[in-house]
């Protein structure tokens, strides 16, 4: 007898539903989807401890006879295929007849759904043990899918979902997925009883971008648009200032459909060199249409990944519409100080101590005998007169002259304002024993803020400073359940942030070294949200150090240039008191020292 067997249909039922429902967020997307492909204009999301307990959508769309509602838990039941043919002229979301019938598979489902004509709804129940009952009750015209209980069957793959967060931030990016594309639909989403989101059916795409993401995405957006045989372009794309150093808000769509293209997105990245820095990434949401025939959405379980039959020309017209739209837009390019070849600080190597001992934090070593005055005098008396030396300064205007030739003494071991010059914003130069001492002003605080936001972040508290005018903040409703989800981690790194509206924020205060001017604050607020969206609080340690180095640099990047000789002493004072101030928390030198015999080579 052969080894070889077919698997009962209930094992490989839950095996294929691994395909569709990764997670509650696959139940969100397949079933949202379903409702806009019934007609809806209105689809509601129900969700229960972030989709472990139920999650359910109820749509006013066309529902289902009595007989569809029983067919379309049966997999490839689909009303969108009859023939090899009809593959390629595919225009909706869902068609493969899968998503039902793996739900099913891994949970307990109870659909309710009426069609117009009908004078009572179809109620259907399938059980654990796969058992499906029917009734006839009373309900509205479309659909509505209570699925309970995900993945109560299969406890491995319920033991690998991740934190109610996570889940929940998977659920939401759905959510926005679905919801971008159709302004002409309304959307809601209520979690735990708490409404998320309720999008009324908006003016256009990007009232819609707005009402999902805030006027901080929204109003940093420009219209890109082309029109040619191969394909048609429209959407939005940010403006170069608006670009961040981690990928956030960036959106391809096909058919209504999002997709993931690394290669086109090199294509937008490309139209923004010299544009931006590089390893910035400017937000984007790019609406493609192309012949049905010209696409294949079919390539991927998920329908995430797709391949076109001309993805070079599409790469060419995507390029030059974005590049087009930001010279349209007068956008000239940034400065970046970042590239490769910029002039690197060298390092100190065991020569650092000699310099950090040079007189930035001196021991102080009075002489309690010591008084200028009688010296003063003594000396005075000395040279039988009357005139100063030739050297000491005088004060101006006045008959008391400094006649001192160690005057020097008295002020010896303390810091001087005149030790120090700040060069261009960016650079302090100070003196030391061998030659001139070059410090980063961004890699000092970055260095600085580092070790605070460890600080914090492992219970220890951080300065806030408050600002003069508490500055307010539209994020939408998304980013906003990430500023309250993590309030508290927010507080101990020293930012006063209070929810405002319903899609708000004030920012009343900031860390110690960040600079309370509006526009930083709200470019601030940007950053902020995409280091909270990355966060993972399972991986404690690890965490704890990436996001206090996403931290240092967004507060590098915030903070206010010493703008006197004082401030910028205390900067390097307050350098001095971290643990390791010759570099940055990822290994650049935060000074450079230009020996005095350099100095004379190059006179």
């Amino acid at each position: 007898m052969g080894r070889l067997k077919v698997l009962p249909a209930r094992i490989s039922n839950m095996i294929a539903a691994g395909e569709v429902v990764q997670r509650p967020a696959s139940v969100v997307k397949e079933l949202m989807e379903n409702a806009v492909d019934a007609g809806a204009d209105q689809v509601d999301v129900v969700v229960t401890d972030s989709g472990r307990t139920l999650v359910q959508v109820i749509d006013n769309g066309s529902g289902m006879s009595p007989s569809d509602a029983v067919l379309c838990f049966e997999r490839h039941a689909t009303s969108k295929i009859s023939n090899a043919a009809d593959l390629e002229r595919i225009q909706t979301y869902g068609f493969r007849g899968e998503a039902l019938a793996s739900i099913a598979a891994v949970s307990q489902v109870t659909l309710r759904t009426r069609r117009q004509s009908d004078e009572t709804a179809t109620r259907v129940t399938i059980g654990p043990d796969e058992a499906v009952k029917t009734s006839s009750v009373s309900g509205p015209v479309g659909s509505n899918f209570a699925v309970r209980n995900l993945f109560f069957n299969t406890p491995a793959r319920r033991k690998f979902l991740k934190s109610d967060q996570v889940e929940f931030k998977h659920i939401v990016e759905e959510f926005t997925r679905v919801a971008i594309p159709r302004p002409d639909v309304g959307f809601s989403l209520t979690h735990n009883g708490k409404e998320v989101f309720v999008l009324k059916k908006a003016k256009s795409l990007k009232f819609r971008i707005l009402d999902l993401l805030g006027r901080n995405v929204a109003g940093e957006m420009v219209d890109v648009g082309a029109d040619t045989t191969a394909v048609k372009i429209n959407g939005f794309t940010g403006r170069p200032g608006s670009a961040r150093r981690m990928p956030g808000n960036q959106y391809f769509f096909v058919g209504g459909r999002y997709f993931r293209s690394p290669y086109l997105h090199k294509a937008v990245m490309r139209a923004y060199e010299d544009f931006i820095p590089e390893g910035l990434t400017p937000s984007y949401f790019i609406f493609l249409d192309v012949d049905p025939q010209a696409v294949d959405v079919n390539i991927h379980p998920t329908k995430t990944e797709i391949k076109f039959e001309d993805d070079n020309v599409i790469f060419q017209v995507l390029f030059a519409c974005v590049r087009e739209a930001l010279g349209r837009n007068n956008f000239g390019a940034s400065l970046d100080f970042e590239r490769e070849g910029a002039v690197e600080l060298p390092q100190l190597g065991r020569s650092f101590e000699e310099y950090k001992a040079g007189g930035l934090s001196p021991e102080a070593a009075p002489d309690p005998s010591y008084n200028p005055f009688e010296a003063f005098k003594s000396e005075g008396n000395a040279a039988g007169a009357s005139a100063p030396p030739a050297h000491a300064p005088a004060y101006a205007g006045g008959g008391l002259s400094a006649g001192r030739q160690d005057y020097g003494r008295l002020f010896q071991q303390a810091p001087s304002e005149q030790d120090v010059l700040i060069v261009q914003g960016k650079y302090i130069v100070k003196k030391s024993p061998s030659g001139l001492m070059i410090f980063s002003i961004r890699r000092a605080w970055e260095r600085i803020l580092y070790e605070r936001a460890l600080k914090a972040l492992a219970g220890g508290g951080h300065v806030s400073q408050t600002a003069l005018f508490p500055v307010e903040v539209k994020v939408g409703v998304q980013q906003r359940l990430l500023i309250e989800e993590y309030a508290e981690m927010l507080r101990s790194l020293g930012f006063d942030i209070a929810l405002s509206g319903d899609d708000g924020i004030t920012v009343g205060g900031v860390p110690e070294g960040y600079s309370c001017e509006a526009g930083k604050v709200e470019q601030m607020v940007g950053d902020l949200l995409l280091i909270l969206s990355d966060f993972q609080p399972a991986l404690e340690e690890v965490m704890r150090q990436k996001t206090a180095a996403k931290f240092a640099m967004l507060g590098a990047l915030n903070a206010e240039a010493p703008q006197t000789r004082q401030s910028a002493l205390h900067l390097l004072d307050t350098l001095f008191t971290c643990d390791n101030p010759e570099f940055t928390f990822n290994g650049k030198r935060t000074v450079s020292v230009m020996p005095a015999d350099e100095i004379e080579k190059r006179f």
